[in-house]
């Protein structure tokens, strides 16, 4: 299996080229399909989300699809997603994207369509590879229990660590070495604190840290 696991999508040329490695053809012979799910229920203002976009299409790729399986019967999206190089996740929600994934019932076939396909995350949709989502935000968590009765912490466990993007940003005060030392040592898993300039380039079981920034591993 082949992921891109970012804090903030393809923020500089380091990540973007790290995406094409691993689809093994260049940007114009590349197909990505854009699944904003967990945005959907995210508050605030979205101009993070028209930047996540902008930074996608300056790359010149082939074709660009944007899916919300939310909001389309199965018959509609999955001849989309299949036409994809790269299923790209947005970030905002983890718990409202794989609340989506699992009544869609795309996360049932996404390890067959990941055979020949690279899975790329931003944020949220990088957190939704986790062994669960206990990491994501209480913020969102309890937001989404208050609003939609749903509190799963299942996540896809493509990943056998943690994520936690936005290291050391100042609107993620939760997202501090301290605080990652303390969940690492818990949970006994391997934690990644990445900031908004660094990813995770995964091959098989090859992890790969692509940084211009800052990133932590515990």
């Amino acid at each position: 299996m082949k992921l891109l696991l970012t804090s903030n999508g393809l923020s500089n040329q380091s990540i973007a080229t790290a995406l094409l490695e691993l689809v093994g053809k260049p940007a114009s012979e590349t197909n990505i399909v854009f699944i904003p799910t967990a945005m959907n229920v995210a508050r605030g203002s979205k101009e993070w989300f028209i930047n996540d976009l902008y930074n996608i299409k300056k790359q010149g790729f082939k074709f660009i699809d944007i899916v919300d399986i939310s909001a389309l019967p199965k018959k509609i999206w999955l001849p989309k997603i299949e036409n994809g190089d790269v299923l790209f996740f947005s970030g905002g929600n983890t718990y409202h994207l794989m609340y989506w994934l699992k009544e869609s019932g795309l996360s049932d076939l996404l390890p067959e369509l990941l055979k020949t396909r690279v899975y790329a995350g931003i944020s949220a949709g990088s957190m939704a590879t986790n062994p669960d989502i206990t990491l994501s935000g209480s913020d969102k968590k309890e937001y989404y229990k208050e609003q939609f009765s749903y509190s799963s912490e299942e996540a896809l466990h493509f990943v056998d660590f943690y994520i936690r993007p936005h290291f050391n940003s100042p609107k993620h005060l939760s997202s501090r070495k301290e605080n990652l030392e303390k969940i690492a040592k818990e949970m006994k898993k391997t934690v990644y604190g990445l900031d908004d300039e660094s990813a995770l380039k995964i091959s098989d079981d090859k992890v790969e840290i692509i940084t211009e920034g800052e990133y932590i591993k515990l």
